[in-house]
């Protein structure tokens, strides 16, 4: 099986993993975080500012892949602190419309490169 692939640009992998595969109708997006910027910005501390890191390199994968955050049907949150659930949900509710996507937010003991949250999601083509 040959893997559609996409990547964003500007952002990094911290594995040997792909930004985004496509099968049939959907794509699935790789978790990102803040760390997995290009600029290398260190945002450890600031939730709010690491959510919005996060946000703009999924855009820029869904843009890799000719989609929008309008074509995402279910997200995938982890936070490292529950007590950041507030301030990243402030964050997250300015980047979808109703009816928001399905979403999951648990959280983690730790995550890569000491970031504090990250955002996977799933999106689906238009027929």
């Amino acid at each position: 099986m040959v893997r559609n692939t996409y990547r964003g640009k500007n952002v990094t992998a911290s594995g040997p993993y792909s930004h985004a595969v496509e099968a049939d109708n959907f794509v699935f997006l790789s978790g990102q975080t803040a760390m997995n910027a290009e600029t290398g910005e260190n945002l450890q501390g600031n939730i709010a500012e690491q959510t919005k890191r996060c946000f703009k390199n999924l855009i820029q994968v869904l843009e890799a892949a000719n989609l929008t955050l309008d074509d995402v049907v279910k997200v995938n949150v982890y936070l490292t602190d529950m007590n950041n659930f507030t301030a990243m949900n402030e964050v997250y509710k300015t980047f979808f419309n109703e009816p928001y996507p399905a979403r999951t937010c648990v959280a983690v003991l730790a995550l890569p490169l000491g970031a504090e949250v990250e955002i996977e999601m799933i999106a689906k083509r238009k027929a």
